[in-house]
């Protein structure tokens, strides 16, 4: 992995393929975790960085899978949405129902999940992290979350769209899967609320980062209302 500048205070962790499974430090705070097997490169990457707390936008094995592992190396405190804390302090992705239930999912949870750690800090809506504002962002999970920086109008949204073809690799935006989506209807009004902020950046579990907020916008504004 490699430690990318995207703006003040916040990079960008890339693994192989670039830009497939993202990791952002920003203001000391370590967004998200990759997949169980991504701890080692991780650590690597964040050597000599100081770390406060590690946040989850949403407990997916992709986003989860290291964050026993890095919370235990690096001895900082787990935070994540409410709804979502149950998988995470379970290890257990399909007793909590944090993804539809079908034979793709399953093997991905088999494959990918990191075990069970405890959540010692519960976000909610406005709530603060340094000079991010927590964005309750509910839809491709229960407890999905967005980190929203007013100053530079940068915004950190997980996987509430990503900016990748997933069977492709090649960028552009797109919804998240079905397949891995709670409630499409509830994630696209999710997606309608952070476009309202007019982000600058836009940083994605999946895919590059953006920073073109007017195209965002208009892919937002041209997705189905149910």
């Amino acid at each position: 992995m490699q430690l990318k500048p995207v703006a003040p205070d916040v990079f960008q962790l890339q693994g192989f393929p670039p830009n497939m499974v993202n990791v952002y430090l920003a203001e000391q705070l370590l967004i998200d975790g990759g997949t169980r097997f991504d701890a080692p490169a991780i650590l690597r990457t964040l050597a000599g960085q100081q770390i406060r707390a590690h946040l989850l936008t949403h407990v997916h094995p992709d986003h989860q899978g290291a964050s026993h592992a890095l919370c235990t190396a690096l001895h900082i405190p787990l935070w994540c949405g409410a709804a979502d804390a149950a998988a995470m302090q379970a290890g257990d992705m399909d007793r909590q129902f944090t993804s539809p239930s079908n034979p793709i999912v399953r093997a991905i949870n088999a494959f990918w999940t990191g075990p069970a750690h405890p959540v010692s800090r519960i976000l909610h809506e406005d709530d603060q992290v340094g000079s991010f504002t927590v964005i309750e962002s509910p839809g491709h999970t229960r407890g999905h979350l967005a980190f929203w920086r007013e100053a530079d109008r940068l915004l950190i949204l997980g996987d509430a769209a990503n900016n990748m073809n997933m069977l492709s690799a090649l960028p552009g935006l797109h919804e998240t899967p079905a397949i891995f989506t709670t409630d499409r209807a509830q994630s696209r009004a999710s997606l309608r609320k952070l476009a309202a902020l007019q982000p600058a950046t836009s940083c994605f579990g999946h895919g590059p980062v953006l920073r073109d907020g007017e195209a965002f916008a208009r892919w937002v504004a041209q997705l189905p209302h149910e």
